[in-house]
């Protein structure tokens, strides 16, 4: 699908990866893709997220702490034998699988962190793969520009060597003055661009000073990465694995949990107590045994388990509106590409060899008299007009398929 070069550079690659700075030489879409996996702050961030739950996790699982406890009646120095001194060790214990479901729900969570990540990744690449091509499509509109500024440039100096000839009026050659001036100006936008996209792309990495000059793409690779899309019905059956759908499909199995743990809340734990207790005026050490146990008259957790319940039913309604909006963008995105790629190849077969056709035939007539500048001038427009519209068209085919690869999480090849 690519040329992709460079083998000394990619020898080199991990530690370019790993300082998450690209090289000076020209980028691939693979590298690119390498580089914003490693460097993205987002996509870090959600790493250590998960790494967080891990420990939520860790949490749950570990039991309460006893508590122990020491009371002395009756401080006086004088009589000793008044004294009594009680040493107590106390140790809550769980009922109705607290402990079991708080574990349960921490997995949930963490689950539910791994999925985000899934989720970012893809749209990362996606995000990655569209600026990608974005960069190859303004360095190729760049290079369009300079054609033109030097196409313009020297039908200047010609119209300007016939006016010195006496064939035409020195008009035209102000005419021609005028229109190499106006496609400096677009070289400058291009330039402007190209820059512009340049650092967009640096960016999902984390370096705001993009050290590559160019991606390593051609004009025809940008077209050759726009393969035909596959039945409707093969994309959907991808949904169900979607990583927004494993978002919100987890999150209904988090919600789950934490409502089976608010249901064993309503079980009342107990603490166990075991001691001793010293009298001096008795002369003897007593063993002291207690159990404490709530008495759930009043609060039985059920505010705690309704709101939960109803969470889940939150959860589940999210799964459906998930589906449709995902299944919406899916035709939306399905027929920008189809559209986009029609457009594309159209203007690659039909429109752009006739225009350089003219453009040619206009040129050459011009150099022999044969015809005018002014017709020279609305071939070149013509052809330059259709050079951009095409690389506009298959920018937007490469949004769109960015679009695609973002909702299925997967390449549509």
């Amino acid at each position: 699908m690519y040329k992709f070069i460079l083998p000394l550079w990619l020898a080199a690659w991990p530690a370019y990866a790993q300082a998450g700075v690209e090289p000076s030489v020209p980028l691939t879409l693979s590298a690119a893709l390498a580089l914003a996996d490693e460097g993205n702050p987002a996509l870090a961030a959600a790493r250590h997220e998960v790494s967080a739950q891990d420990g939520t996790v860790q949490q749950a699982g570990l039991l309460p702490n006893p508590s122990l406890s020491m009371e002395r009646v009756d401080t006086r120095r004088t009589p000793p034998d008044s004294r009594e001194t009680t040493l107590l060790l106390s140790q809550p214990l769980e009922l109705g699988g607290k402990r079991a479901a708080r574990v349960q729900a921490a997995q949930r969570g963490r689950d539910g962190a791994a999925a985000l990540l899934l989720q970012r990744r893809a749209e990362l690449r996606a995000e990655t793969a569209a600026t990608w091509f974005a960069v190859l499509a303004a360095q190729e509109q760049l290079q369009l520009a300079q054609q033109a500024a030097a196409l313009a440039q020297r039908a200047a100096a010609a119209t300007g060597r016939r006016v010195v000839a006496g064939k035409v009026s020195p008009v035209e050659a102000t005419r021609a003055q005028v229109a190499a001036s106006t496609v400096r100006l677009d070289l400058i936008r291009a330039q402007a661009a190209l820059a512009t996209a340049r650092a967009r792309l640096a960016a999902l990495w984390g370096n705001p000073a993009p050290r590559f000059e160019r991606v390593a793409g051609e004009l025809d690779g940008l077209f050759a990465a726009l393969p035909e899309l596959p039945l409707l019905a093969e994309q959907r059956a991808l949904l169900a694995q979607a990583p927004a759908m494993q978002v919100a499909q987890v999150e209904v199995a988090r919600r789950q949990a934490l409502a089976q743990l608010e249901r064993t809340r309503r079980v009342p734990d107990v603490a166990l107590t075991v001691g001793s207790k010293r009298s001096e005026e008795l002369g003897r050490t007593q063993a002291v045994i207690g159990l404490s146990v709530p008495l759930p008259f009043f609060d039985r957790n059920q505010g705690a388990v309704l709101e939960t319940a109803r969470r889940v039913d939150q959860a589940r309604d999210e799964v459906a509106a998930t589906v449709a909006r995902l299944e919406l963008e899916l035709v939306q995105a399905r027929e920008e590409y189809a559209s986009a790629r029609a457009q594309a190849q159209a203007l690659r077969d039909e429109i752009l060899p006739g225009a350089r056709s003219a453009y040619e035939a206009a040129s050459t007539g011009f150099d022999y008299g044969k015809f005018g500048f002014l017709d020279v001038l609305d071939a070149q427009r013509t052809l330059l007009q259709a050079q951009s519209h095409y690389l506009t068209t298959l920018a937007d085919a490469h949004r769109a398929q960015a679009a695609i690869i973002r909702i299925l999480g997967v390449d549509h090849e």
